[in-house]
């Protein structure tokens, strides 16, 4: 009898023990499928997820409670359009510090290029839309040595941004020319040294799946990411701290933004693209938002603005958040990565995005926002 008592007080600590003990826990328990499906093997879809819960005290200072799952900058996923987000706050933070004659509407034309162009119209174009041609006209006028040593000193480490985005030649070390034209005067001309050459990224997991396609042939070989960009999750995190909560970090620390400035590139991050005047059945409300309302078409709230950057390619796909509430109080901020490719053969264009992925980051946010609806009351 003794015996029997001793084995049921076991499996009830065992039990006890194995119950969700964090609301990260709570939200990847979800008997939801979309979670279910995944968590049935979360490192064959190589999830990582990093949450904050946001809270104030009397005096307005903020305090974060930081919940993790598979957190590893050591273990390497492809960032996609994600170090678009880095690159657009370098190039508005370096416009307004370099030429004080310029500001985000100044219009500039990029080498033998007639077209005109601002950065505030690129920074639009890259969060609304995520348009590659904007992105790379801005890494021209950056470039990977500068965008790497700034976010360095700023504490945003490891990263390493290495090349521009769906172009030949991407990881090209010359740059192209920025003009600024002005009424009067001969117009100002930007650029500077060619980059750095780059080195390959010794981490788990640049030597991806079985195979890949290459010019319309099946490599049988691994898919080498050694030397494309590299933006971990905890470092995508943290940077949206230091934009939207800057006064948590020392000045070493924070990006020299002007408030206007500021303003510019958050308003950005939150606007939809039919409020940016895209045509609405193409670029719906959650075309670059998969937290919560990335599984549907249906217009987003007014009252919830998603502060984000997500990023897509080879399979894998990333969001990094504020999420903000304005009627029910509610802020946090989600960052997460999934890899969808269960033929394990890349660049095939051939992957589980509407069908796992983002059904998964959908229902992900869902559950941390109504967790969050829960202790806010």
């Amino acid at each position: 009898m003794k015996k029997i008592v001793a084995l049921l007080c076991i499996l009830q600590f065992l039990a006890c023990d194995t119950e969700p003990t964090s609301p990260l826990d709570i939200a990847l328990k979800s008997k939801h499928p979309a979670i279910k499906e995944v968590m049935e093997d979360p490192n064959g879809y190589e999830v990582q997820i990093l949450y904050t819960q946001i809270d104030k005290d009397s005096t307005g200072a903020v305090t974060f409670t930081d919940y993790s799952f598979q957190l590893d900058a050591g273990n390497y996923f492809y960032p996609a359009s994600s170090v678009k987000l880095p690159v657009a706050v370098l190039a508005v933070e370096k416009l307004i510090h370099n030429f004080d004659s310029l500001t985000l509407d100044s219009p500039y034309r990029i080498g033998n290029d007639s077209a005109l162009h601002t950065v505030g119209d690129d920074i639009l174009k890259i969060f609304t839309v995520s348009d590659n041609e904007a992105y790379n006209r801005l890494y021209e006028y950056l470039g990977r040595d500068y965008c790497n040593k700034r976010l360095r000193r700023l504490g945003l480490s490891p990263v390493r941004i290495t090349h521009r985005l769906d172009v030949d030649s991407a990881a090209n070390q010359k740059r192209k020319t920025l003009f600024f034209p002005k009424k009067d005067t001969l117009p100002v001309a930007y650029n500077s040294d060619k980059d750095g050459s780059i080195e390959k990224t010794i981490l788990k997991g640049t030597q991806k799946g079985k195979s890949f396609m290459r010019n319309d042939s099946l490599i049988k070989k691994p898919m080498d990411f050694s030397q494309k960009n590299y933006f971990p999750l905890k470092t995508q995190h943290d940077l949206l701290k230091r934009i939207f909560f800057e006064d948590n970090f020392s000045k070493e620390e924070q990006f020299g933004l002007t408030p206007s400035a500021k303003e510019t590139l958050t308003t950005a991050m939150r606007t939809l693209p039919r409020e940016a005047g895209y045509n609405q059945k193409e670029f719906y409300d959650s075309y670059g938002k998969f937290f919560i309302f990335g599984d549907s078409k249906d217009p987003i709230p007014d009252h919830i603005k998603i502060y984000n950057k997500v990023g897509y390619a080879y399979g894998t796909l990333t969001d990094t958040a504020y999420i903000v509430d304005e009627k029910e109080g509610v802020q946090f901020l989600l960052s997460a990565t999934i890899l969808v490719n269960k033929n394990g053969i890349f660049n095939d264009e051939v992957y589980e995005y509407e069908t796992i992925g983002i059904p998964f980051l959908a229902q992900l946010g869902r559950e941390i926002y109504n967790y969050e609806l829960r202790r806010k009351k």
